[in-house]
């Protein structure tokens, strides 16, 4: 089948709150800002900036308020800030954040351990949110996002009607956003393509986002399946950082320096500058203590091969 890669592929940036939510070794406020800007400087449209739960729940993202009032904002920039309750959406309304990201997982078992209640309880407390953001002084997207959507470290195979149902629910609810998320890497690609095709007969492409791990090594060609079905948008995070601290094994996201030499190879038009992202994704190992995963920060893009040393044409 004749495939043509010309349709613009969107990087939403998730390093900033979903990369760092599990690093041990606090990262400075004033550095948070500077890779915020950073990145908005590379050319991404959309960045996840932080996110606004207790700060006994994830330490390491404490100073949501602080990074929010202090990233300098560029304009067509969305930034995006992760919200697990009322009061958490409170706070990133004041903090001036310009799409709040709800989150429940499909299976009952992960939602009781990332968000302590049930499924059902998630859903009564969107509408409360959905209902403060309708009454904002100023215009606020929403996004929720269907974690454990391509199956659950507890529970395994996540039934897929399950998966369209709640896209359905958000959608009905006034959440424009939805998110697809693999969040321990379970996904394969025919499965995503399955999935996606099914879920954009309900929300539009330009509404809909695919967010997926690594973590068994299958998460670049789940975005090229996913894009072949239809997927316009993607989460991931530079040096591929992250995981999910609520779930075993979930190591980090797809490394969206990958992605994005991805998309330069294949001629997918994705508007971000790769040179300028893979200088930043290089200073990430003195950021976070450690080294990172992400391939092409270590090797370099192909066409940086070509420039042969002097000393070799010498030969």
């Amino acid at each position: 089948m004749n495939f043509a890669y010309k349709e613009p592929l969107i990087v939403q940036e998730v390093a900033p709150r979903d990369g760092l939510q599990i690093e041990k070794q606090w990262v400075e406020t004033a550095d948070k800002i500077a890779l915020i800007d950073a990145l908005a400087a590379c050319g991404f449209t959309r960045i996840e900036a932080g996110s606004f739960v207790s700060p006994k729940a994830i330490p390491a993202l404490r100073d949501g308020e602080a990074v929010f009032n202090g990233i300098v904002r560029k304009e067509g920039v969305i930034y995006v800030a992760l919200v697990p309750n009322m009061k958490g959406a409170e706070r990133a309304l004041a903090a001036r954040a310009n799409e709040l990201n709800l989150v429940m997982s499909a299976s009952q078992t992960h939602n009781r351990a990332n968000m302590r209640m049930s499924c059902e309880d998630s859903l009564a407390g969107f509408g409360d949110i959905v209902r403060l953001v309708q009454g904002a002084s100023a215009p606020v997207s929403l996004n929720a996002t269907v974690a454990t959507a391509f199956g659950c470290p507890f529970e395994g195979r996540v039934d897929e009607d399950r998966v369209v149902s709640i896209a359905r629910t958000y959608r009905e609810m006034g959440i424009a956003g939805i998110t697809l998320a693999d969040t321990t890497g379970m996904a394969n690609p025919r499965q995503v393509a399955r999935l996606v095709e099914r879920v954009l007969a309900e929300v539009p492409a330009a509404d809909l986002t695919l967010h997926f791990h690594n973590t068994r090594g299958l998460g670049l060609a789940n975005v090229l399946a996913a894009y072949h079905a239809g997927a316009r948008r993607f989460d991931a995070a530079l040096g591929g950082l992250g995981g999910c601290p609520f779930a075993p094994g979930a190591s980090g996201n797809i490394c969206t320096e990958d992605l994005v030499n991805l998309c330069d190879e294949m001629g997918i038009p994705a508007g971000i500058d790769l040179v300028q992202l893979i200088r930043l994704s290089r200073t990430l190992p003195g950021l976070v203590g450690h080294e990172v995963p992400g391939q092409v920060a270590k090797a370099g893009r192909n066409c940086d091969l070509h420039a042969v040393p002097e000393y070799v044409r010498a030969i």
